[in-house]
């Protein structure tokens, strides 16, 4: 990375805190909400209510982020999370259900607030060539303190209490909160700077034509297929975050946290190796929409095999396999959003931070009441049936606008450039006909933002390349 990196590392350490006291918290809050209400239907109210604030959030995201800038965003949502737990935990011993609303209200929407500021403020803080790199860091940071977020909740709840582990997560958001105050991130880019892609997006000029894109509310169709697949693919998830306690009670019914640690665990270890095979590969087939397809098909297929009923180390190889799969489609999800001109990189997290939310929470409904009725490989087989066949669409839509554009071509990352009308033709070419389209001479290039030594001759226009990559706002891992 650029010189920034050690800041953007001491970053994701805080940020890795404040992840590891919200895994813990989800399984801490999970429990006092059923002390507060008495009912497993009050669990899920509360549970409805922090994912309902989260989807609320991710629609008004891009606006926010857009008004003040990511940094501020990133600081007061941590400390409205802070103050939200600090209540939470002196209140533990007879907190009213009012209370515990409106902190989960502010957990929810501060998750999602932050998330989209975090995710969409990464090029600027590492620059758009380490970009997939940083995410890369970010989803590694993200596994570990889920796995010991999970593993450590029992022991914390069990030696201090509700009051603790809601202290805990208070001090892991005040821990971020202050690292981003300190270490000032830059996450804002200056009004004036523009990137080849915002200059191609902006329309095109007298000597400079684009092949046509399918587009709507000015997004491309493919960055929203990308995003409708992420929310399908949330909804699969669910079902397998739900069904996973009742494998774990089969499996092991003396132990079944031991399980759950063990199979999260697993899954973590693959989202790092992701990691570690993704960094050495910035450029070409491992970006973009089809890799991101390809990717979701792979999760699906081995979140499904886990529930087969493996042996145990077949077991911990399906998760393996799960986790690396989660990791790689999220890392070129998160950076293929990245490489959008930045005035549209807040809308584009936010919507997709809506549609991760809705997703999740209509999954984990209809997985639970679906698990009522059905054993657990028929639901979770079902559920993520319907994430891969959106994968399959979206490979047969981008695999058609392909075919339009050129091979290495996908739709929403990619331009076609003439030369400028200097009057002359290019060197060692003729001059078309009037009437024809002018010939592009640039090399189509698919990368991650990396500056090129080849330059145009003497009079060709330079033309601008268009980045052709793709921590999220999960409530839960693997989603």
């Amino acid at each position: 990375m650029t010189g920034v990196e050690w800041r953007f590392r001491a970053v994701v350490v805080a940020h890795a805190v404040s992840a590891y006291g919200t895994y813990l918290n989800l399984i801490a809050l999970s429990l006092f909400s059923y002390e507060v209400t008495g009912t497993a239907l009050g669990v899920g109210v509360v549970m409805a209510v922090r994912l309902l604030s989260g989807v609320t959030a991710g629609l008004a995201a891009g606006a926010l982020t857009a008004r003040f800038t990511r940094r501020t965003v990133m600081v007061v949502t941590d400390l409205a999370q802070t103050l939200a737990m600090v209540v939470l935990a002196l209140w533990a011993s007879d907190t009213p259900l009012w209370v515990l609303l409106g902190a989960v209200v502010v957990l929810g929407a501060g998750n999602t607030f932050f998330n989209v500021a975090l995710r969409s403020a990464v090029p600027v803080m590492v620059g758009q060539d380490d970009r997939a790199r940083a995410n890369g860091v970010l989803v590694t940071a993200r596994s570990v303190a889920t796995v010991l977020g999970f593993a450590s909740a029992a022991p914390v709840i069990a030696l201090g209490g509700f009051g603790v582990a809601f202290a805990v997560n208070a001090a892991s958001f005040a821990v971020s909160a202050a690292a981003v105050l300190v270490l000032r991130p830059r996450t804002d880019g200056e009004p004036c700077e523009e990137s080849g892609e915002e200059r191609a997006d902006a329309g095109p000029s007298p000597t400079r034509r684009k092949r046509p894109r399918l587009r709507v509310a000015g997004l491309a169709g493919a960055l929203l297929g990308m995003i409708a697949l992420r929310g399908l693919d949330a909804l699969a998830s669910a079902s397998h975050n739900v069904a996973l306690p009742l494998a774990a009670h089969a499996a092991e019914p003396s132990d079944p946290a031991v399980f759950m640690t063990r199979f999260w665990s697993a899954w973590a270890v693959g989202t790092l190796l992701a990691h570690q095979v993704l960094k050495r590969r910035s450029h070409g087939a491992s970006w973009g929409e089809r890799a991101f397809a390809v990717g979701t098909c792979a999760m699906s297929f081995c979140f499904v095999a886990a529930f087969t009923g493996l042996p145990a180390p077949a077991l911990m190889a399906a998760a393996v396999a799960a986790g690396f799969a989660d990791g790689w489609t999220e890392i070129v999800y998160t950076s293929r959003l990245q490489a959008a001109p930045d005035r549209q990189r807040g809308r584009l997290f936010g919507l997709s931070a809506t549609a991760e939310q809705s997703g999740f929470a209509l999954g984990t409904m209809a997985a639970a009441a679906a698990l009522e009725a059905l054993p657990a490989p028929a639901v979770v087989g079902a559920f993520h049936g319907a994430a891969v066949c959106g994968a399959l669409a979206l490979l047969l839509f981008t695999g058609g606008r392909r075919g339009t554009g050129g091979p290495g071509r996908a739709d929403g990352d990619s331009h076609s450039y003439s030369h400028a009308d200097d009057g002359r033709p290019p060197h060692g070419e003729s001059r078309p006909s009037a009437g024809e389209d002018h010939p592009s001479v640039g090399e189509n290039h698919t990368s991650t933002g990396e500056d090129h030594s080849h330059h145009p001759p003497s009079g060709e226009e330079k033309g601008e390349h268009a980045h052709g990559t793709s921590t999220g706002a999960s409530q839960l891992p693997g989603s």
